[in-house]
C-alpha cells in the first residue's frame, strides 16, 4: 500500500531554519522515499510501512536533538506525486 504524507515542522524556538532544514535533509536522505519541498510544507511519498516508520523516527530524532516542535501532517492512501517528468 502507497502513502501520501503532507508534513509541516514548526520547531518551537527562535533559529527555527536549522531544525526544520535538518528534518527534510533527513527524509531525503532515504533513497526509497520521494520528497518534494516547498516553501509552505514537504510531501513524502512510499510505501505505508515505511513511510511510518521513518516519520516515527525521524520525527523522534528532530525532538530529541531540536526539542519542543508542532509536526502538522496530512495523510491520504495511495501515491498522489505529482508527474514531473513533463515539467
Amino acid at each position: 500500500m502507497q502513502l501520501s504524507v503532507e508534513i509541516s515542522m514548526y520547531p518551537l524556538k527562535d533559529e527555527y531554519i536549522p531544525s526544520i532544514q535538518g528534518f527534510i535533509d533527513r527524509l531525503n536522505s532515504y533513497p526509497e522515499l520521494r520528497v518534494i519541498t516547498n516553501t509552505m510544507s514537504t510531501q513524502v511519498f512510499g510505501d505505508y510501512d515505511l513511510l511510518m516508520d521513518i516519520l516515527k523516527r525521524e520525527m523522534r530524532s528532530a525532538y530529541e536533538k531540536h526539542g519542543r516542535a508542532i509536526f502538522v501532517c496530512k495523510f491520504i492512501d495511495g501515491d498522489l506525486a505529482p508527474d514531473t517528468r513533463d515539467v
